[in-house]
């Protein structure tokens, strides 16, 4: 792994020991002097850190296997650590990470042909276009990933110290955080690209700028865990369109699976009650309903082709007994699947 280590100006100690208020007046500080120090050509050097800090020790960081396949640079500072990673090969590839470290993955590139991400905690999820996509993992949780990956993968890694997490208002200590499995958020990829850009424009004007922007990303995921409406406000009561395209992808991807109504909800930052009734106004029909008929839909396909039982279809698509499946396909279509196959004839 190359390291090159960056520490921000001493000037800020310890940022994230500070409540969410006095955070957010830092940060806006601390970019405006940033900026002017850029207008005035200022220059300071980001000495190297020739020691790791304990926080990020090599043990502490995603495993990649095999290691040989991927280039990898971190960069570190008081608090937190951005460490990007690019594969340089189309091999297949896992991914392994669990430490007292909270855990951001920022995917940038990639789309496998096959694979299987997890959060302990949250539902498994084998989501094929994982573009734009982000994860968050707790300290002390627990993820994996492996994939076939279709173009080379492309990853930013943000790592935090639970330690200097910034408070919520009128508290002193750091909120817990929940599991995020391949999300969406606009606010949080926006800073975290901006974060990743500055590192590699190696520009020595730009350590207190940095730093400000880990306070802001942070934030941001403190805000997140909050539960602070989303970015996108749901149309007419509806959801919005990257909701709408996270849920429909998540239940294509688990069609076979009981997919619970609140893991739905989690996926898009909403209530359980609020997501069923803006899913439906979106689709016409609640969730377990356009679940089922998902399924149905991929059993039609199924029967088209003779090498497959009935049986095994229906159990392919989420159905235990052949006599439940026979029932559900034949309220949504009329006929029993023996009947629609040989219509199909």
């Amino acid at each position: 792994m190359l390291a090159n280590s960056r520490r921000p100006s001493a000037a800020l100690h310890n940022p994230f020991d500070q409540n969410t208020s006095t955070l957010v007046r830092t940060a806006v500080t601390l970019l405006l002097q940033a900026r002017a120090r850029e207008r005035t050509c200022e220059h300071s050097a980001w000495p190297s850190l020739n020691t790791q800090p304990e926080f990020l020790a090599s043990d502490r960081t995603v495993e990649v296997s095999p290691p040989d396949i991927v280039q990898r640079r971190v960069f570190r500072w008081d608090g937190m650590a951005v460490e990007l990673l690019e594969a340089t090969a189309r091999d297949k590839i896992a991914f392994f990470f669990r430490a007292p470290l909270h855990l951001l993955v920022v995917r940038e590139r990639g789309t496998p042909s096959d694979g299987e991400a997890f959060v302990e905690g949250l539902p498994r999820s084998k989501l094929r276009d994982v573009r734009r996509k982000l994860t968050f993992v707790p300290a002390g949780h627990t993820y994996h990933e492996w994939q076939e990956p279709g173009a080379l993968t492309r990853v930013v890694y943000c790592y935090f110290d639970p330690a200097k997490m910034p408070t919520l208002p009128a508290t002193t200590i750091a909120p817990a955080l929940a599991p995020r499995l391949l999300f969406e958020d606009a606010t949080v990829w926006n800073t975290a690209l901006k974060l990743k850009r500055l590192i590699e424009s190696d520009d020595n004007n730009g350590s207190t700028y940095v730093s400000a922007l880990g306070i802001v990303l942070a934030h941001e995921l403190v805000r997140l865990n909050a539960g602070a409406a989303p970015v996108d406000v749901p149309a007419r009561g509806g959801l919005a369109a990257w909701q709408q395209r996270i849920v429909t992808n998540y239940i294509a991807d688990h069609l076979a699976e009981q997919i619970p109504l609140a893991t739905l909800a989690q996926l898009v930052r909403l209530s359980p009650y609020y997501f069923c009734r803006a899913f439906k106004q979106s689709f016409g029909v609640p969730p377990h309903r356009y679940h089922n008929s998902r399924r149905i839909d991929h059993a039609k396909a199924m029967l088209a082709k003779p090498d497959a039982s009935v049986t095994d279809i229906g159990m392919s698509v989420g159905f235990s007994e052949t006599s439940s499946f026979t029932a559900a396909f034949h309220k949504s279509t009329g006929l029993t699947p023996t009947a629609y196959r040989r219509s199909l004839a």
